[in-house]
């Protein structure tokens, strides 16, 4: 079995103070995808920069403060790469991947984009680049057997089940019907894995604002996917969001998404 864990974490050095440390000691996964870590490692305590059990990548921002990834794995990987050819986004802290034994695995922080501004051109552009990625990613690791996961926050929900308030955000970044599209070309190479999973279901929700009641009455969005090629999707026979009893006892405004594969 392997088990997988993937949590954006706004700021691992706050998380870190607000529980975050006690959930990893406690934590099954065996591979972890973080994601907005915005620190460079020099900067985290020691008992999440290197923890204890576990081989640790992390991809820190060109941009102090800003995005930054990290892959943590309980066995050493067979490879590690920062970043996916990008002459604008390597060092933006956006993507990480290693190689396990028959699978690639990766954390992916993709733009969160606002409309009508540079970040929204940003994440377009990042789109365009990573899809193309993908498919040669696909490519290389059916080659040589592998199958490929990319966990992380993808800042886009796909379908009108993927958060609460879909009539509202209609005409809003990460919901775009341009967005929206580009993650159904995603999909039709990789599977959506807690949607296989979860077929008829609203959510489950992985992010909720900080604003308002919105974490106490779920209106939240599933943003953080598990994007796995289809050998891996038909191997997932567990998937659930750890989601906080209470409000006061999150440590981030997104909850871990864990997949237990066969």
């Amino acid at each position: 079995m392997l088990t997988v864990t993937s949590v954006n974490v706004n700021g691992l050095r706050a998380a870190a103070k607000k529980g975050f440390v006690e959930w990893l000691d406690g934590t099954g996964a065996d591979v972890l995808c973080l994601q907005e870590v915005r620190a460079e490692p020099h900067q985290l305590p020691d008992e999440v920069r290197e923890p204890d059990g576990w081989h640790v990548t992390h991809a820190p921002a060109a941009a102090k403060g800003r995005a930054g990834v990290s892959l943590y794995t309980r066995r050493e990987p067979e490879r590690v790469q920062v970043g996916f050819g990008s002459a604008e986004f390597d060092a933006s802290g956006r993507y990480v991947e290693a190689d396990l034994p028959g699978v690639t695995v990766a954390s992916l922080y993709l733009p969160s984009g606002e409309v009508g501004t540079e970040r929204q051109d940003e994440k377009v552009r990042f789109m365009g680049e990573f899809l193309a990625y993908l498919k040669d990613l696909k490519a290389r690791a059916a080659a040589d057997g592998r199958e490929v996961l990319v966990c992380g926050d993808w800042n886009i929900a796909h379908q009108e089940a993927d958060l609460k308030n879909w009539r509202g955000n209609k005409k809003n970044s990460g919901f775009l019907p341009e967005e929206r599209a580009w993650m159904s070309d995603v999909f039709a190479e990789f599977g959506d894995v807690m949607r296989v999973l979860h077929p008829d279901v609203e959510g489950p929700y992985s992010w909720w604002s900080y604003r308002g009641r919105a974490f106490d009455n779920d209106t939240g969005w599933r943003i953080d996917y598990h994007v796995a090629t289809p050998g891996l999707v038909g191997r997932a026979v567990k998937g659930f969001v750890e989601r906080a009893a209470t409000h006061a006892e999150r440590w981030s405004d997104h909850a871990p998404v864990t997949v237990v594969y066969e």
